[in-house]
């Protein structure tokens, strides 16, 4: 009996996903909507397939980190992403930490459950034109600014871009305030950003959806 796995923050998500597997014959369609319940979903069922929503609120980027967990616990699992983000540094880290197939929340249900087919049978899948931009970040006259940037840097780097404050921040990811602080400096350091103000500009210019 096939076992999916659906985490996402977003009810409509959810119900849509469970919609269109039920539909391609899924049995059992799981899910969850935040990275520990679905980890301790995926720990007691081994489903076949987890799609993963890369950002889920509280989180930033918290989906690259169940990612990373759950590839460590088992290399062989077939993790597709489902997000909003295409940037390619985003996309690239996100393989890099174990996931098998990327494909973007403004696909259509066709590519999507397309995507899903892939990876159930144990190919690699990237929407649209993912592969040559990702290709294409990795060049040397191409480097993104995201691409030295840490996990956490990038959580909070995300959080930021949505307008959190140091202190929500903080509350969010489980950390110190002097930690999110820290944090930020070093991202003021990495992104080349002067203020706070600056920063928070240039978080929402590289985290922000593009086509």
């Amino acid at each position: 009996m096939s076992t999916v796995l659906v985490i996402d923050d977003h009810p409509i998500v959810l119900q849509a996903c469970r919609r269109m597997l039920e539909d391609a014959g899924v049995a059992n369609v799981l899910e969850a909507r935040d990275a520990l319940s679905g980890y301790r979903l995926y720990h007691r069922h081994r489903p076949e397939v987890v799609i993963i929503d890369l950002a889920m609120q509280g989180s930033g980027l918290g989906g690259l980190a169940l990612i990373r967990r759950i590839h460590s616990h088992d290399p062989r699992a077939r993790i597709l992403v489902f997000s909003m983000h295409s940037d390619p540094v985003i996309v690239a880290r996100t393989l890099e930490a174990g996931a098998t197939g990327y494909v973007l929340k403004d696909t259509s249900p066709t590519d999507l459950m397309d995507a899903f087919e892939k990876v159930r049978g144990g190919m690699t899948y990237l929407s649209g034109d993912l592969a040559m931009r990702v290709a294409l970040a990795h060049t040397p006259d191409r480097q993104n600014p995201l691409a030295d940037l840490t996990p956490r840097e990038l959580q909070t780097l995300s959080l930021l871009a949505e307008g959190k404050a140091y202190g929500r921040i903080a509350e969010e990811l489980n950390v110190s305030y002097k930690t999110v602080v820290n944090v930020s400096s070093q991202l003021k350091q990495k992104l080349d950003a002067g203020t706070l103000p600056e920063l928070i500009r240039t978080a929402v210019q590289l985290l922000s959806a593009t086509s």
